[in-house]
């Protein structure tokens, strides 16, 4: 790795100097040329002299929402400089989502591991999303259980042998459509006495037991069979 210039952003003056203590003891290409405990410091170092890098803490005089338009307005004015977030926001998984959209290039968390020399350097040497092992840790989760819930949901609709108009029918009525409403639907080719009957019949497939259910009913069971994505019930264009 390259030598490089830094700039901290750290608002806490005993975590600033333990970061500047990870830094001189185990990156020793960083140059750190300045630090910054606020926006209006860090704006008044970049404009003086420009980073490689900006390691930068979310948590700035007690607001999350600094740090993130900090990272988006460099990036946005000075696309060339890495932003690797560094913050002690270990539950707040919102705003590791905002910071990622406004363009950060890692983020690590202040447990575990915290910055090593891997870290910085895969930044430096252009990879998109650093993290470490707290955060991977969830990142592994989530995947798992989105690659589970969509694995279910492809089961029951081969088990239950649902079709594509079965689906669109099931989701615009958990949308709180009526059957008047989904015939106008583009590409729904059914008028309401074909819907009637295609929700019979949906009855039979999901209560086998031959229980009368209503409308409601049905689209809670098809619900709970992962037939429907709770995450994503979006109409279709009329």
């Amino acid at each position: 790795m390259e030598n490089f210039k830094l700039i901290i952003v750290e608002d806490v003056p005993l975590e600033l100097k333990g970061t500047e203590g990870i830094v001189r003891h185990e990156i020793p290409e960083a140059e750190i040329i300045g630090t910054a405990s606020n926006e209006v410091e860090y704006w008044r170092l970049i404009k003086q002299q420009q980073p490689d890098l900006v390691l930068l803490d979310l948590g700035l005089g007690g607001s999350t929402t600094i740090g993130v338009e900090i990272c988006r307005h460099t990036k946005e004015s000075y696309p060339q400089v890495k932003v690797l977030i560094f913050t002690g926001e270990i539950l707040n998984e919102k705003l590791w989502v905002d910071v990622l959209d406004a363009g950060a290039d890692g983020i690590i968390l202040k447990s575990g591991e915290l910055l090593t020399r891997a870290d910085v350097r895969a930044v430096m040497e252009g990879k998109q999303l650093v993290f470490n092992e707290p955060i991977l840790q969830k990142i592994v989760e989530r995947f798992k259980y989105a690659v589970s819930s969509q694995l279910a949901r492809q089961e029951a609709l081969i088990n239950y042998e649902i079709d594509e108009y079965d689906e669109r029918f099931l989701r615009h009525l958990a949308l709180g459509y009526t059957k008047e409403q989904i015939t106008n639907l583009r590409g729904m080719p059914f008028g309401v006495k074909s819907l009637e009957k295609r929700q019979n019949d949906l009855v039979h497939k999901l209560f086998p037991n031959g229980e009368s259910v209503n409308a409601t009913r049905l689209v809670v069971r098809a619900l709970e069979l992962r037939i429907l994505d709770i995450d994503n019930l979006e109409p279709d264009s009329e």
